[in-house]
């Protein structure tokens, strides 16, 4: 029996468990910033599998490069080196140590861990920070501050610092040790803090909270209270990194360097790889036996890594969202700005939210009937995450798009 969209819809209800709310389309193939479904109708991916396809679909770098690999080397464990890893790890510390000190004047090393996810990500990133001060500096620290609003994945440590009660519900008891402020309030966050708490957890601008951005100055404030209490900054980049907002990493816009970030989405291109950088000294903490994953840092997905960076570089896709963002930003507030839903339009680079008033579904399932494909963030946030080789025509069309389900 041939799948067929109606087939394959019919069954995902009997064999499937009922996490998604899925729409009745199918894709069968993509081309650059364009999804292609079984029927042939061609959607305008705005959401780019929440910004992991940062080149586009079917982009011929990536696809060669995950042909090539395949056919010489996939997976081995990681009781032996492979080619490509430490090269990986190599030029993403090479990266973050230059950011450091362009944007802050921080001169540091780092180390990277490879994982499969950013919620892996996440979870590495918390034994980092407890092991840290346990067994570096012989003091424990285990509590964590995050943000209300934020999102850390959904494993269970992750799922424990993200601070929304809707990914929370049902799984009590959660994992001990994470307390919650306001993202954005330097005070909140403050009070949170005492000789127990180890590190601070935060995106640089929220995702699944809604696309919020920070307050000007917030970040410089944060990383000196975070010095002057002996706490470490752990950035989550998941969305926002590999040119996400304009820049490689987030947080070279707020002139500040963290402790640590964790990464992942976009690296891959649809590969699943995710990667956290530290601090040599933070680093330390994860001896042999202290924390490993079976997958992680592979030779398919750490080559595949290696390319994307460098598409990156070549055809200055980064510098592109610069660009396309600003451009994106004041066509959708020139358009919609004045529009009687519209409660904000805000964002960095290619990720930006239109804050709405009433049925937010219901726009983002007239958008796909349009030929759009945009995501919800929050509860009344449309958000546009497009690839990274979006052009003025797409966006063009996307907020046009936008406007007409609006109307």
């Amino acid at each position: 029996m041939p799948w067929t969209t109606e087939s394959i819809v019919a069954a995902a209800g009997r064999y499937l468990t009922p996490s998604y709310k899925n729409a009745p389309i199918v894709f069968a193939r993509g081309e650059g910033p364009w999804n292609i479904a079984q029927d042939g109708a061609r959607y305008l991916d705005f959401s780019a599998g929440v910004a992991v396809n940062g080149l586009g679909h079917n982009h011929p770098d990536l696809v060669a490069a995950i042909a090539s690999q395949a056919g010489r080397l996939i997976h081995q464990s990681n009781y032996w080196h492979n080619e490509h890893a430490v090269p990986l790890a190599a030029d993403l510390c090479d990266r973050f140590e230059r950011a450091a000190l362009a944007c802050a004047g921080v001169t540091l090393q780092a180390r990277a861990f490879f994982c499969n996810s950013g919620g892996e990500g996440t979870e590495a990133a918390v034994k980092l920070a407890r092991r840290y001060h346990s067994r570096v500096r012989n003091r424990p620290r285990p509590g964590i501050v995050t943000v209300k609003g934020s999102f850390h994945g959904r494993t269970y440590a992750a799922m424990s610092a993200t601070a929304q009660p809707k990914y929370q519900d049902g799984f009590e008891p959660l994992v001990p040790g994470f307390r919650y402020a306001e993202f954005g309030n330097l005070d909140s966050i403050a009070a949170q803090i005492d000789d127990t708490v180890g590190a601070v957890f935060i995106e640089v601008v929220q995702g699944e909270g809604g696309v919020c951005v920070p307050p000007p100055g917030f970040f410089r404030s944060l990383r000196q209270l975070c010095d002057e209490r002996g706490v470490l900054l752990g950035l989550d980049e998941v969305q926002t990194g590999f040119g996400r907002t304009g820049t490689l990493f987030a947080f070279e816009q707020e002139g500040i360097a963290p402790d640590l970030l964790w990464l992942a989405k976009a690296l891959g291109g649809g590969i699943p790889i995710g990667a956290v950088l530290a601090r040599q000294e933070v680093a330390q903490a994860l001896q042999p036996g202290t924390h490993a994953t079976t997958f992680g840092a592979n030779a398919l997905v750490t080559y595949v890594g290696r390319v994307v960076l460098g598409v990156l570089d070549r055809d200055d896709l980064v510098g592109n969202a610069a660009r396309m963002g600003d451009y994106l930003l004041a066509r959708l507030r020139d358009r919609l700005g004045a529009h009687s839903r519209v409660v904000d339009i805000r964002g960095r680079g290619l990720m930006c939210g239109v804050q709405l008033r009433g049925d937010v579904p219901a726009v983002i399932g007239g958008c796909r009937a349009g030929g759009l494909l945009v995501s919800l963030a929050g509860t009344d946030v449309v958000r546009m995450t497009p690839p990274l080789i979006v052009d003025r025509s797409h966006i063009d069309f996307a907020v046009d798009k936008l406007a007409d389900a609006l109307a």
